[in-house]
């Protein structure tokens, strides 16, 4: 046999990811730009916890969501309580002509004392607990407000309800910043607020697995140009 005629060794490409079988493919956008908080003139609240609309940006960073995702195949959209996660999935529920469903348990932080918007005036105050905060990654250094064990919990808790919904099933969750930074940092191993400061409108991929849980993307902003920066705070 000539060198010509032997066998040639097989050659083999990278391999890509697949999604395991019964895993549930769970795409986390961050609610768009809700309205800005005037000291004096707290938020309305729902169930204790702050409830702004969007802002004139939010409604141009829902629309484009929707443009993004209109083509995908999603089998269920689910929103929180708070009105800002309904209206940021008005436009994709428009396109795909459905009914969001409402998982509770994936609503914000509750901030306990700094509800209503007093957050964002903390924030911009540079306020001593909430310099304490971001240092030792606790929320619970607000007076009164939700563990990050508490917040951990709930949400995890919820995403493993959807899980069990929707094996098989892609599944968009309209959300808030908080919450979207537990859900990674519980995927990744990482500190509380490691993946803190998601941007308004922004996406992100989990694959969920029963107890294994895959990160594989975070804060995807293609969609939206130039309104990338997210407002003071985290809610």
């Amino acid at each position: 046999m000539s060198i010509e005629d032997a066998p040639k060794p097989a050659a083999h490409r990278q391999s890509r990811f697949q999604t395991p079988p019964g895993a549930t493919e769970i795409l986390l956008v961050r609610h768009g730009e809700s309205a800005p908080f005037v000291p004096g003139q707290p938020f309305e609240l729902i169930d204790g916890q702050g409830d702004p609309p969007l802002a004139p940006q939010g409604v141009v960073q829902a629309e484009r969501v929707g443009e993004r995702l209109r083509e995908e195949h999603i089998d269920a959209l689910y929103v929180t309580t708070m009105r800002r996660t309904h209206e940021t999935a008005a436009p994709l529920a428009a396109h795909l002509a459905m009914v969001p469903k409402v998982e509770a348990d994936l609503r914000e932080v509750h901030l306990g004392e700094w509800e209503g918007g007093v957050l964002r005036q903390k924030a911009a105050e540079n306020d001593p607990i909430y310099q304490r905060m971001h240092v030792e990654q606790d929320w619970g250094l607000i007076p009164g407000a939700e563990s990050n064990a508490e917040l951990s919990a709930r949400v995890v808790g919820a995403i493993g309800r959807i899980h069990a919904a929707h094996p098989d099933e892609k599944v968009v969750c309209f959300v808030h910043g908080g919450v979207i930074a537990a859900l990674c940092g519980h995927a990744t191993g990482a500190g509380p607020f490691a993946f803190a400061g998601a941007d308004n409108g922004s996406i992100h991929h989990l694959v969920v697995h029963d107890e294994m849980w895959r990160l594989r993307c975070y804060n995807d902003t293609g969609h939206l140009g130039r309104f990338t920066v997210a407002p003071e705070g985290m809610t």
